[in-house]
């Protein structure tokens, strides 16, 4: 059976792990609060009404194209794009070109992050093969302009950080809907957590040090999950409804 990512892939163990991939949650629920469409998301009401389930969701959706042989890989995208389109329709006008190519470039970006913090340092090889995973999957949602390779990929990412992002009305909610979902503590963690993943012009926007007093956790936290402890880190830190949804994203990679 032909899967989209291969089962041997860098990319199923990056998508493999919950914490890993709550890492990438973070960053993108930073980076996404500055993008100048997510106004998108409001026309819908679901973001701001829910804004962890709808990140949640967009996760899901890619670690369900991450898993899957490669048919239902291609309906999951497809899927997603025409859930996109009926949203369109409903407003009027078409989301922007960009505005897909950024949430594929968070989804790339984090990816690569997330697992080096965690993990280890990625080889060129490697990030080329996480690259290409994502690019398989713009190109088949139709998206235009993607360049071929991750060396390529690296300045048009720049050059969208430079240009999509802005400190907004819709970033201020977001960030107030985070805390009022997650409470003062676990709203604190998320923050000091996205410091350690997001880009410099992300931290600019948001006013964020380059300190994150995770620094020095994350290495206790690699110790924890040696003697499975991790478990009970993630019970203290994360919302009990979210829960189930967290174990869900462990996998084994084989």
């Amino acid at each position: 059976m032909q899967f989209f990512v291969e089962k041997d892939s860098v990319v199923r163990e990056i998508w493999g792990k919950s914490d890993t991939i709550l890492f990438i949650f973070a960053g993108s629920s930073a980076e996404f609060a500055l993008n100048k469409a997510v106004d998108w998301l409001y026309f819908t009401g679901k973001l701001p009404a829910d804004p962890l389930g709808r990140l949640f969701s967009t996760v899901e959706y890619a670690r369900k194209m991450v898993f899957s042989p490669l048919d239902e890989a291609h309906a999951t995208i497809d899927s997603l794009r025409q859930i996109h389109s009926s949203v369109e329709r409903n407003r009027g006008y078409a989301i922007p070109d960009w505005a897909y190519r950024d949430v594929l470039f968070m989804l790339i970006h984090y990816s690569i992050a997330s697992y080096e913090l965690l993990e280890r340092k990625l080889s060129d090889e490697e990030k080329e093969e996480v690259y290409h995973v994502f690019y398989r999957m713009g190109a088949r949602m139709g998206l235009k302009e993607l360049p071929p390779t991750y060396p390529e990929w690296l300045p048009m990412r720049q050059l969208h950080l430079m240009a999509n992002l802005q400190k907004s009305e819709y970033t201020t909610d977001l960030f107030q809907q985070y805390r009022k979902h997650l409470g003062t503590v676990r709203f604190r963690v998320l923050v000091e957590g996205q410091k350690l993943v997001v880009p410099q012009r992300v931290k600019e926007l948001l006013h964020f040090s380059d300190f994150s007093w995770l620094t020095p956790v994350v290495p206790l936290y690699k110790l924890s999950r040696v003697i499975k402890l991790d478990g009970l880190f993630k019970t203290i830190l994360l919302p009990s409804e979210y829960k189930e949804q967290i174990n869900d994203l462990d996998v084994r990679v084989s």
